[in-house]
Parts: structure tokens; sequence; C-alpha cells
């Protein structure tokens, strides 16, 4: 699969790139820090853009207690992100890297993570609170002071973003949400099919976004806020039953009617950047009349798809069902979740 973000080994990247410029200015040892990590053999998830460094993510073990922090951290595993670097070039993909840490932290067993910023960089900062990293400490260095953020997965609120990637299943409304073929990978890269080895993962802010826009013209109207989509990806080739399939588990955020907009440049600016949809695309919905705007969190993509076939005979979903969209049960989501091998640790 070509991609735009790979991942490498830190002696196949080159130091001398201009990227690391400004981390071997913060960092004073950065080069021999990098030379280490060399030998060790150590590997980071890279983003090139024209052939030039665009994004860099590294992340390691650090044990379970982290003693040159204050105060120190404690846990039974913890995740040290230690390098996240991004040049801003307005495609969300700190938003990606957030979500492969994150994936990585749940799927691997992990108590927390964290991660050391300095003051300055006041945009990073609100990226990782954002999704529930708290400041618990700091760190003094060669580099300065930076602060300690760390996200711990025992600690949920009531807002669904910062407990992301996790999923409140009780007092909220569960539904299945069709998706065609050609929309759906670009949205939820995560959830390609082992059938689909020829379609790129692209740079691009739909694709690289925890948060996405769809765009349909269904009765939506009466979703909430934590409400859960399961997506379901439709058929593009052959019989349905073993073609279509469930990849993904998202949130909703907020559901918005064309009504809810004052122009067609209202609606394109709220819809553009989380949404697959292009211009004359999202001018076409528009022009139509009556299209809703669905904006929800991208939670989950199943580890183990579940195709039609096995939705009916085993989940019990309803062959004669609309499967653009309509409600499950709690139990034929947790079947459905359970079918996907769905880690635990995803659930509240």
């Amino acid at each position: 699969m070509a991609s735009d973000l790979i991942f490498k080994n830190f002696s196949e990247i080159d130091l001398d790139e201009p990227f690391f410029d400004s981390l071997k200015n913060d960092y004073p040892g950065f080069e021999l820090w990098y030379s280490k990590k060399q030998n060790d053999g150590a590997t980071a998830y890279v983003n090139y853009k024209n052939g030039s460094l665009e994004g860099f993510l590294y992340f390691k073990d650090d044990g379970s207690i982290v003693d040159d922090v204050q105060p120190l951290l404690k846990g039974s595993r913890i995740l040290k992100i230690g390098t996240f670097k991004i040049n801003p070039h307005r495609t969300r993909l700190g938003e990606r890297f957030i979500k492969i840490v994150l994936d990585h932290v749940l799927r691997e067993n992990y108590e927390l993570c964290y991660v050391t910023i300095l003051d300055k960089h006041e945009a990073l900062i609100k990226l990782f609170e954002k999704y529930g990293f708290v400041k618990e400490g700091t760190k003094t260095s060669s580099a300065g002071i930076e602060g300690v953020f760390v996200k711990r997965f025992a600690r949920v609120s009531d807002d669904i973003v910062s407990n992301y990637p996790l999923i409140q299943i009780e007092g909220v409304k569960k539904y299945i949400l069709g998706i065609y073929p050609q929309y759906h990978t670009v949205m939820f890269p995560d959830s390609k099919l082992i059938t689909e080895k020829d379609v790129r993962i692209k740079d691009v802010s739909h694709t690289n976004s925890i948060h996405k826009v769809y765009v349909c013209r269904i009765d939506v109207e009466n979703l909430k806020r934590g409400d859960i989509l399961v997506i379901y990806r439709t058929a593009s080739r052959g019989t349905a039953e073993y073609s279509s399939v469930v990849t993904s588990v998202c949130v909703v955020e907020e559901v918005r009617s064309q009504n809810d907009f004052d122009s067609f440049e209202d609606f394109f600016k709220y819809a553009s950047s989380y949404s697959v949809f292009d211009k004359e695309d999202l001018r076409k919905w528009y022009l139509k009349g009556r299209c809703k705007t669905i904006k929800m969190l991208y939670n989950l993509a199943l580890p183990k798809r579940v195709v039609r076939h096995d939705l009916i005979e085993t989940v019990g979903l309803n062959r004669e069902e609309y499967w653009g969209f309509f409600e499950l049960s709690d139990e034929q989501l947790m079947a459905i979740l359970k079918a996907g091998d769905t880690n635990d640790r995803y659930i509240i």
C-alpha cells in the first residue's frame, strides 16, 4: 500500500532534514540522543510531503515508574510520547498521530501515557488537552522546564472528546450507518479492507482527522451527542452478503440540518475540513435540499470486520431493514463488538 504515513527506522531518516532544526534548537543534545536511538534500532512514524519530512512520531515503553518528572509517575505500564512534531500544513496530521498513540496504548495494555512539552508550544498543548491529557507536573532538563501532560484511561468525564477513544455505551442510543465504498476508506483509514490494497491513504484533513462530517438526506435528526454509530460499508462488488461489512464505531458530536446554515458558504465552511466531499459535491447536496450533517468521532476500527451474513445470522439483525440507517439494541451492539474482536478497554 502506498501511503504518505510510513513506519521507518531512525537510521533510515536523515537527521540533516530542515524539519529537525527546531528540535535541535529546543533540545541541546538532540543529535546525540538521535544517534543513540539509531544504534538502538528505534522506529518512528513519519510523514513526507513532496519529498520533505513533515511529521515525526516516536513513542516508547517507559516502565512503571517515571522518576525524572515532578511529581513522579507510577503505573502498571507507562507509554512515553518521546517526539511528536509536525510542520503545520492544514491536514490535521496531529489528530492522526494522537489516534495512533491512543490506539497503541489500549491495544498494548498501557495504564497511561504522557508527553512533555515546552510552554511556548501552545497549539500542541491545546491539541493534547483536547483529547484528555492533563498537566500533572513538570520536567526540568537542559531544554528548560517542560509541562508533563498525562492521559489516564481510568479518568473519564462527561466530555466525549476528552474521553476519546473510549466509548460510553450506557444511556445513549445505537445505530447502523451505511457508507458507500467510495467514501468509506478515505474517511476511516484504519478501517481499510484487505481487498483495498490499491487504495492510497492520503495526507488530507478528512482522512487524518479524529472528527468526521458525513452529509446525507436520511432521517438522522433524532441523533444526540454521545449516540453510537456503527459504520456499515456497503457492497462494492459481488453479493452484499459477504462484501458488505461493519468496520468501525463512531460517537456522535452533533447533527445539523441544512436550515441551520445561513448560506452555502456557511455550510461549506462547516463541512469541508472534516468531510470527504469536495466543494462541488457539497454544493450538489445543498442544492438538493433537506441535507443533514453528522459530525462524529472516529473512535474505533474493529480488529475483525463483520460481514452482513454474520450480522443477520449471528447478531440477529433484520435482513429486511433499510441498511442505510437503523437503530440497534444494546444486545445487538455488544454482539457486534464481540464479533469484531473489540478490546474491552474501549468500552466505558
